[in-house]
């Protein structure tokens, strides 16, 4: 890849297939014989690697010079910034370090994310955006090519907004170590990549199983940031229903949802998320979810029509939100509108994996039933099975609060509301008992564990 061809390349391949040899130690030597006078950018997630792919490239520059029809400069030998006879130069750093005072012809970052860890935070991924976009690209001159390496730990890794951002600039030459169908390669579908060397070598097989066994075999082996088969929520957990005709009479219902109040969460939807409980402790989240972008008001005229319709016995938000955030309006609204309903804050911890646990137990023992034919349900399915490594998790923040939520609320069944089941008359809250249970947080809730 030279200047004025290709002018975007992304590598997802899997360990051992040579990809930073090939683009971080034998490719520059070759563009730098290409032409006179001109630059490279290489950059890695530590500086200490970047140092290591620069002074690779400088040994094969020092042993091939006439192969190459070039050689180093005399007065130039440093492994981090190095020149030759013929006018161009090599400089490296890493990720996040200044870059200020170059200028160069192409822009090499190979693994600008070391571990699944700096991944998985936001505030690492944003950092590396941030360096990108005003440190690594102001230091290439006009058309330069970028050649990005990297291991897919996450939807939101740099490459994620990348092909999001600017699909049509980018070629990606994806190869699984494992065969997907139309495999670019030819393969057929499951068929391993250099079968004839993996399997001979043992110490290959270990690095496999404990990818594999670690969580990481997607990321690292396949190039993709999470598995078809999901990773928190196993798409075997998934349990749908078709219509609204499968639904059980005499539900409980109950509302969850997320609220996207901050500036941080400015790109997020709001979600509020009804379900109903049967008699068997299954959830059932109804079709009706409202999942949308919008301002407060139209947060609060959607949370007092939804409670309108479905008549919930209890609704769960993260307590900030409701006590601090839309509460005076929502209650104002309530009492304009006369429709009332019970809306409970729950404490929200920083770790989502954490408060997800609890949803996560019932959808594992396949106890909570997904609307497949609801036109949300797609981007949700998708979200769920991505989650942690997705770029959005508002539907799994208003899931989580409903998994929260019947674990610290049902009451046990009083013997007139089993009389009114056994004749299949719904049992109709009243506010006094709901006013009853506020006073007695102790209570086991019915429609709990």
């Amino acid at each position: 890849m030279t200047r004025g061809e290709v002018h975007r390349l992304a590598f997802f391949l899997p360990p051992g297939s040579a990809k930073s040899t090939y683009s971080s130690v034998f490719y520059p030597p070759w563009f730098l014989a290409q032409m006179e006078n001109i630059c490279i950018l290489a950059c890695s997630h530590s500086g200490e690697l970047a140092e290591k792919f620069g002074r690779n490239c400088r040994n094969i520059i020092d042993g091939n010079p006439k192969e190459l029809g070039y050689t180093l400069a005399k007065d130039s030998r440093a492994a981090s910034n190095w020149a030759t006879s013929h006018g161009c130069e090599y400089f490296c750093s890493g990720v996040g370090a200044g870059l200020s005072g170059r200028r160069a012809d192409l822009g090499l970052i190979d693994d600008p994310i070391g571990k699944k860890e700096d991944a998985d935070s936001k505030t690492m991924r944003d950092k590396v955006w941030n360096w990108y976009e005003f440190d690594f690209l102001p230091r290439l001159k006009p058309g330069s090519p970028i050649v990005l390496i990297q291991t897919r730990w996450h939807e939101d890794d740099l490459a994620g907004r990348l092909l999001a951002r600017e699909a049509n600039d980018w070629k990606v030459v994806h190869i699984p170590f494992v065969a997907f169908d139309n495999d670019p390669l030819g393969r057929l579908k499951g068929a391993t990549l250099w079968p004839e060397w993996y399997e001979k070598n043992e110490l290959a097989k270990k690095d496999v199983e404990k990818a594999k066994a670690s969580g990481a075999f997607s990321a690292l082996y396949q190039g993709q940031p999470t598995p078809e088969e999901g990773d928190y929520f196993q798409k075997d957990w998934i349990v749908t229903y078709k219509s609204i005709d499968e639904l059980p009479k005499n539900l409980r219902n109950y509302v969850s949802s997320d609220h996207a109040l901050t500036k941080k969460q400015e790109n997020d939807k709001h979600c509020l998320l009804p379900g109903g409980i049967d008699a068997n402790d299954d959830l059932w989240i109804y079709p009706d979810v409202w999942w949308k972008h919008g301002d407060t008001g139209d947060l609060v005229e959607a949370m007092i029509d939804l409670a309108d319709y479905r008549k919930p016995i209890e609704w769960w938000a993260e307590d900030e939100h409701i006590y601090k955030g839309i509460g005076p309006f929502l209650n104002k609204r309530m009492q304009e509108r006369r429709v009332f309903f019970v809306h409970t804050g729950i404490a929200s911890s920083r770790d989502l994996m954490q408060r997800a646990a609890p949803i996560r137990g019932r959808m594992k023992q396949r106890k909570v039933h997904f609307p497949s034919f609801a036109s949300w349900w797609p981007e949700a399915l998708h979200e769920l099975l991505m989650f942690p490594n997705g770029t959005h998790d508002d539907f799994v923040a208003a899931l989580a609060k409903f998994g929260q939520g019947l674990d610290r609320t049902v009451r046990p069944v009083t013997l007139a509301e089993e009389k009114s089941l056994d004749a299949n008359i719904p049992f109709v809250p009243t506010m006094r008992w709901l006013k009853s249970l506020e006073k007695k947080p102790n209570l086991v809730r019915y429609g709990g564990r």
